[in-house]
């Protein structure tokens, strides 16, 4: 009977309304580094040492909600230099310590003005429990395009070198591809 489907039907317009992939007219700068994830600032914080960009950085951490677009983008046009994924815990992604024990993605990413990088860390959360990660070693990306997904509730981190004055703070709300998270020095 088709009236048995009916109490399906919230769950599945649910679904379709979270994996949503707006279309956004992104305006490329190589100056700037944009947001990885749409969201809230969670913190802004130095890294004593990170080790994929070899030294000292600023990591900020974006937490997507529920109602947050969970589709990531390049915060700078570049080449992806590395994807690494670790297995961890799926804690709730809102807890500072989330970004350190969950499961992850990090893309290691060469971006093209000079001779910099910047690292985006895909971490799954309580109901996260997949990361989708479109691009390999060795892709080119650009500025803001799609290059991946976190599914339910998550976080994203920009990691970039100490030397870039960030320009967000916590608490603000923030959008994968149009805010700009900092610029280079």
């Amino acid at each position: 009977h088709p009236l048995a489907a009916l109490p399906a039907l919230p769950v599945f317009l649910f679904l379709l309304w979270f994996f949503r992939s707006p279309d956004r007219k992104i305006e490329m700068d190589s100056g700037v580094l944009l947001s990885p994830a749409d969201g809230k600032v969670m913190s802004v914080v130095p890294v004593e040492y990170d080790p994929l960009l070899g030294g000292p950085a600023m990591r900020v951490s974006i937490f997507m909600s529920v109602f947050s677009v969970h589709v990531n983008r390049a915060p700078c046009s570049g080449r992806v230099a590395l994807v690494e994924y670790r297995e961890g815990s799926f804690l709730p992604a809102f807890k500072s310590h989330a970004c350190e024990l969950n499961e992850r993605n990090s893309l290691l990413i060469d971006c093209e003005s000079e001779d910099r990088k910047v690292r985006v860390n895909q971490i799954t959360g309580m109901l996260a429990r997949r990361i989708v990660c479109d691009v390999r070693e060795g892709d080119r990306v650009r500025q803001g395009a799609r290059f991946g997904m976190i599914k339910l509730g998550s976080c994203a981190e920009l990691v970039m070198p100490p030397a870039c004055a960030i320009l967000v703070r916590p608490g603000q709300a923030v959008r994968a591809g149009k805010t700009v998270v900092a610029t280079w020095q």
